[in-house]
């Protein structure tokens, strides 16, 4: 039975309690602040099964997921980096900390890996319009 030790089922569950608290203090505070008062499609119906961005080749294999309610692998793994991401950032243990580091690089390379081209080509076409906004709006 592994009650205590890192990585077990009640290990993972003790952190996720933890992040949802975190989360849903943060969320109250943003209502409080008034953040979500204006927010694009306020009262509308969320879009649930918009499936634009997914490759025409690959919308059956992804249904066939989505209804057994799986994540396709890479999904699946970016959540397991950002919910490694969030444990590491709370870490006090600075061995344990390592540890988890060297195994979130490793999830990392396993992403970029996955993606036809580098992650970082593919940030830099996701940020580039919005710095260059950013820019011309202080012009």
């Amino acid at each position: 039975m592994n009650n205590g030790g890192h990585g077990g089922p009640p290990y993972r569950e003790l952190c996720m309690d933890f992040f949802a608290r975190i989360a849903e203090s943060r969320i109250l505070e943003a209502i409080e602040a008034g953040l979500f008062d204006n927010l694009e499609g306020k009262g509308q119906p969320l879009n649930l099964d918009d499936e634009s961005y997914i490759p025409p080749e690959l919308k059956m294999a992804y249904k066939i997921l989505k209804n057994a309610d799986c994540l396709p692998p890479e999904l699946e793994l970016r959540r397991e980096i950002m919910t490694l991401q969030d444990l590491v950032a709370a870490m006090e243990d600075e061995a344990e900390k390592l540890l988890q580091m060297r195994r979130l690089n490793f999830l990392m390379m396993k992403l970029g890996l996955m993606r036809p081209v580098s992650a970082q080509i593919m940030e830099h076409d996701l940020y580039t319009p919005k710095i260059l906004e950013k820019l011309e709006s202080k012009e």
